[in-house]
């Protein structure tokens, strides 16, 4: 080994413990780095492969196949904007579907299969054009008995039986001879024109689809205007909706861009501290070690030679912590990235290499260059200056602070504490840095949790707030949503005789009934689930359900749509939707948008009554039931027994739903950052009070001399960084709520939710008061070791020391 490899080796020998904080550091900052520009990239490379491969089309209209002509709906190809456009295509939306009975798959054989929309074309399999349709699984329908449906959703249909369609008069059988889809969902069934002629004439109704390609696409603003332009060069109310690519997108990719703000958020501090860290401890090192770099280059070391040593005993921790920062990064995206990739057929959920190369490269330069500042000081620093140096601080520094000090009504241990800060400015404001970066973190990080917790308590609230819940006794011990809305098998409630029976159970303070009607609407979102229409009877104020805007449904053929689905599909409060039952076509107005997480993404509510009105059929699937103040639960449920059984109806206790589990995977992960992040900003605190305990040796001892114990030596060195803490956390707080503020509201977009103040007013009096102390406390964990050292240290020992 060199003789410079010696220096370096020892160097970072005998710093373990700086060699520790920048390993951490980096470790911290490359995790988050990698996970947010990994994830960046992996999850929308394979939607952007696809679409441009399939020439994937940024809009796709249907048109009221009664009120416009074919030729109608083909002049909207020429609308200003539009650079390609194919169509129109028939298209039957919304028909309710069940799985044949020759299924070998027992389960499944007879089973509701859910709404579909069922399209031809004139080449299905064509390779040119727009919207191209890829082929998964067997081959494309040639009769017009067979159909093609798509893998992701349509699987539990078996492959080379028979496809009923249960809603239209005759139910037509087809036969599933392969599957298929378009990269932006515009239809989820193919048949050929004489299998799509079959349903017609069976009673669908045949609607027309238009797909474009806009020179300007990029945002939901831009796609929300072309729309626009096409609904105004058709005839008026002939658009029945509208679906973007943006929302197949979004489908593919949010749950995994979700994570992508608090992760560049932990990202951009980490790589601040990163280098607030490696500033600190190579400084240190240079500053503790004048006589060692006078005897290096009395020796024969040149400047240039001792940078280098400076620089690599920085590079070697770092490259540790980069090294395994890559590699957790990569581990942790396993899980979260999940099935995202393969929904559109990607070959693995893997980080690409050139995302860790970046990252560790970047950080490696960020920390050579860093190093570099303060290693070419020591290499410039004169010989003879280096070896005649002492380490003591200059005579005179903070004197004036320690007068001042001295007349506070306080011990004296800790008005020296107090003053010390002064002595050495430039240091306390390095250590205030540390603590700032620590508290903007775990500020950000508890405002993040704060939200993350309020989000999931939305699961407890709305259609989940019980006492008890009444369901068909049919329906005990059946997994809930084994059988479809439309399904035979799957029994309802008698939503009067079941109301009136609970009004006259003693004990029942309010009740209401829902269930999910088997509608489904019109121009639903692409991918994901079908839309779910739920009839309510009943008053549910008393659930606290959360409205984003408009008003609550109060008069025959109103709706209120959730958030979710009002941001897929673009609807506003005064929109029309078009739902469908059983072939059965109803118009509600939307008058209001609300919050909601527990029945699904994609969610319309509307009152029993206007099902009825429209000569529908509401289902009531379920009522919660709200006990009175005091009641026992048990004693309730055995009289309600009594009086439901005939009814057909039984009592179960309310279990709720289950957590979320990607905003579990959030909070595990923040909580894991935030760790790292806290003992970073905790161990540069404790870099540069070790630093400063080791210079001011001489001056510990005269005070030992004098009299001062080992608790009042501890209390002087942690008072010293009290009012750095106390300052740090007055502007890190602030920060970091700033940072938080910036971060949720992108979270909720990226999964395509609007989220309301219940969960983004996150910080309260209670929970900021707390955190202002943060800084204090990230200071005295930094310190307390030190201390504990300073108070250790013999007397005579540390007088000897100049």
């Amino acid at each position: 080994m060199s003789a410079l490899g010696k220096v370096v080796r020892s160097g970072v020998g005998r710093r373990r413990l700086q060699s520790f904080v920048m390993a951490l550091t980096t470790f911290a900052a490359v995790t988050s780095s990698v996970l947010s520009l990994g994830l960046l990239a992996v999850v929308q490379a394979p939607f952007e492969h696809a679409f441009k491969a399939r020439n994937g089309a940024h809009l796709s209209v249907q048109f009221d196949g009664s009120k416009v002509t074919v030729a109608q709906a083909a002049a909207t190809a020429h609308v200003a904007g539009v650079t390609e456009a194919s169509g129109p295509y028939p298209v039957a939306a919304a028909l309710d579907t069940a799985v044949g009975t020759d299924c070998p798959k027992t389960w499944a054989a007879g089973h509701d299969n859910g709404p579909i929309t069922v399209t031809t074309r004139p080449d299905l399999g064509s390779s040119s054009g727009l919207d191209q349709l890829a082929l998964t699984q067997g081959r494309w329908p040639t009769g017009p008995g067979e159909i093609a449906l798509p893998w992701q959703h349509y699987s539990v249909a078996c492959f080379g039986s028979s496809l009923v369609f249960s809603s239209l008069p005759g139910k037509p059988s087809f036969k599933v001879v392969g599957f298929a889809n378009s990269v932006t969902s515009s239809a989820t069934a193919f048949a050929t024109a004489d299998g799509f002629a079959r349903l017609t004439a069976a009673g669908a109704k045949s609607d027309e689809q238009m797909l474009y390609r806009f020179a300007k696409a990029g945002t939901a603003a831009d796609i929300a205007a072309d729309k626009q332009a096409v609904a105004a060069a058709a005839p008026a109310g002939t658009v029945e909706s509208g679906q973007s690519y943006l929302t197949a997108e979004q489908q593919a990719t949010g749950n995994a861009k979700a994570y992508v703000p608090f992760l560049v958020g932990f990202g951009i501090l980490g790589l601040f501290m990163a280098v607030l860290i490696i500033s600190i401890v190579v400084s240190g090192a240079v500053a503790a070690g004048f006589r060692r770099i006078g005897i290096l280059k009395s020796l024969g070391f040149t400047p240039s030679q001792v940078a280098r040593a400076y620089v690599a005993q920085a590079m070697i921790p770092a490259t540790l912590g980069v090294v395994l920062g890559t590699v957790f990064g990569n581990l942790l995206a396993v899980p979260i990235l999940g099935g995202a990739t393969k929904q559109l057929g990607a070959a693995s959920a893997a980080i690409p290499w050139w995302v860790s190369a970046v990252v560790a490269l970047g950080t490696l330069l960020i920390v050579g260059v860093t190093a570099l500042i303060p290693a070419l000081r020591a290499g410039r620093m004169p010989t003879v200056l280096t070896l005649v140096v002492g380490r003591a601080p200059k005579a005179g520094g903070g004197q004036k602070a320690q007068r001042l000090a001295s007349r506070l009504p306080l011990p004296r241990a800790v008005s020296l504490g107090l003053a010390q800060p002064f002595a050495r400015p430039a240091r306390a404001v390095v250590v205030g840095a540390a603590v700032l970066f620590g508290v903007v973190s775990v500020t950000f990080a508890v405002g993040l949790e704060t939200g993350f917790t309020k989000y999931l308590d939305v699961s407890t609230s709305g259609f989940n707030v019980a006492s008890r819940i009444v369901i068909p006794t049919a329906d005990v011990g059946v997994p809930w949503g084994f059988y479809g809305p439309n399904d035979p098998r799957n029994p309802h409630l008698d939503a009067a005789k079941v109301a009136a029976a609970l009004a006259t159970i003693p004990g029942t303070k309010t009740a209401f009934g829902w269930g999910d009607s088997g509608a489904t609407m019109v121009g639903a979102p692409p991918g994901g689930e079908s839309p779910r229409v739920f009839t309510v009877t009943g008053d549910f104020s008393w659930t606290h359900m959360e409205l984003l805007s408009g008003r609550w449904y109060s008069a025959p053929g109103e709706a209120v749509v959730g958030d979710k689905l009002a941001s897929a599909v673009g609807i506003h409060v005064g929109d029309d939707v078009a739902v469908v039952q059983q072939n059965k076509h109803l118009s509600l107005k939307v008058v209001g948008i609300d919050f909601d997480t527990n029945q699904g993404d994609y969610t319309v509510m509307t009152d029993a009554a206007t099902f009825t009105a429209a000569g529908l059929t509401p289902h009531i699937d379920q009522f919660n039931v709200e006990l009175a103040p005091n009641v026992s639960g048990t004693d309730w449920s055995t009289s309600a027994a009594a009086a439901l059984t005939p009814l057909a109806a039984s009592v179960q206790s309310n279990s709720g739903w289950g957590k979320n589990i990607v905003v579990i995977t959030m909070s595990a992960l923040v909580a894991t950052l935030t760790l790292l992040m806290t003992a970073v900003a905790a161990l540069g605190v404790l870099s540069m009070v070790a630093q400063d305990t080791r210079e001011r040796a001489h001056d510990l001892g005269i005070f030992k001399a004098l009299g001062m114990t080992p608790r009042q030596t501890i209390a002087m060195v942690l008072t010293s960084v009290t009012l750095t803490g106390l300052l740090a956390g007055l502007i890190g707080v602030p920060l970091g709520v700033a940072v938080e503020k910036a971060t949720l509201t992108p979270m909720g977009n990226a999964i395509g939710r609007h989220l309301p103040p219940s969960v983004t007013h996150t910080y309260s009096a209670g929970l900021l008061i707390p955190l202002l102390a943060g800084g204090i406390v990230i200071a005295l964990l930094g310190a307390l070791l030190p201390a504990g050292w300073a108070a250790r240290s013999r007397t005579a020992t540390a007088l000897r020391t100049e």
